[in-house]
């Protein structure tokens, strides 16, 4: 009997029970222990947005489980021709005919959802400006790493931007309980119908306090104030969130033992300083070695 197509757009889409399964066997892949194949399939990826990790991390993944990735910029294929090219839901109906799984990095999580509605193939969000699940995948991982398989006890702290990482902290948040604290400026605030649901279901706090939400945390982490799409309010950006710049001196307030991590690229002495990112308690470069890791994981989940 054929399997179910599964989709993964948002951590929402799998339980919390799939989840822990997934990470533990992205250790595995890390580890080196035999693993599934996905010999003579292949992943179809479309970008809107430009890439590095979630290009080559995907890319590699497929190669090293023998299957092949296709790279399909937006201007390379009919879906970059404006108002004359080829729709969304067409061109899910024509990749699914040709690739296993599709993977897109696009802005609009509409248009995720758009693709997922019209392919008969799993379909991966790569990243929204909504979302940012494939990225989280990843920073569990290395949460889990440094502090063991139960997370529900652990204190986050999100400094910054209420961006699609922040939305996908708190998607993450109502999922394993874990305490999340975001401190964020005025008018940046997370998706509010997001933010509502976890607040409902665990222990997620709004403040305007970098010092309060990072006091006592396992984990500090942050983002760019100005993601692919909004340089032109750089300016403005920088000014509301002078504030929330991660320095040595808001680490201090963590635990001793807290990691720092940043989803990368880092803009080295706006959101985060060179001492913070290059320090003993950063993890940001095994946070970007797990996205392969758990993309793999993730890639024999839905297309094995």
């Amino acid at each position: 009997m054929q399997k179910p197509i599964r989709h993964f757009l948002s951590l929402r889409d799998v339980s919390r029970q799939e989840l822990e399964a997934l990470l533990e066997a992205a250790l595995e892949l890390k580890r080196g222990e035999p693993a599934g194949s996905l010999a003579g399939k292949t992943l179809g990826m479309i970008f809107r947005k430009p890439s590095t990790r979630t290009r080559v991390s995907f890319e590699t993944g497929m190669f090293q489980l023998a299957g092949h990735a296709i790279f399909l910029p937006a201007d390379g294929t009919h879906l970059g021709r404006g108002e004359h090219g080829e729709s969304l839901a067409d061109t899910a109906r024509v990749l699914s005919r040709y690739v296993d799984g599709l993977m897109i990095r696009t802005f609009a999580q509409s248009e995720v959802e758009e693709l997922a509605r019209h392919a008969s193939v799993p379909v991966i969000n790569g990243l929204t400006d909504l979302l940012h699940p494939c990225q989280l995948l990843a920073d569990l991982l290395t949460v889990r790493e440094e502090f063991g398989p139960d997370l529900s006890g652990l204190s986050i702290a999100w400094i910054g931007d209420g961006n699609n990482m922040a939305n996908s902290w708190i998607n993450a948040a109502g999922m394993f309980g874990f305490e999340l604290n975001l401190a964020v400026p005025k008018g940046y605030d997370p998706d509010p119908e997001i933010l509502a649901r976890a607040q409902s279901e665990s222990r997620v706090r709004l403040s305007r306090d970098p010092s309060e939400a990072v006091a006592g945390a396992h984990v500090v982490c942050t983002d760019t104030w100005a993601s692919m799409g909004q340089e032109k309010d750089s300016a403005d950006r920088a000014r509301a969130f002078g504030a929330y710049q991660v320095t040595e001196s808001l680490m201090e307030g963590a635990r001793a033992q807290a990691i720092f991590l940043h989803c990368l690229p880092a803009h080295r002495g706006a959101e985060v300083t060179t001492e913070v990112i290059d320090g003993a308690s950063s993890r940001v470069f095994d946070e970007a070695e797990n996205r392969l890791h758990a993309q793999k994981a993730l890639l024999l989940q839905l297309m094995a």
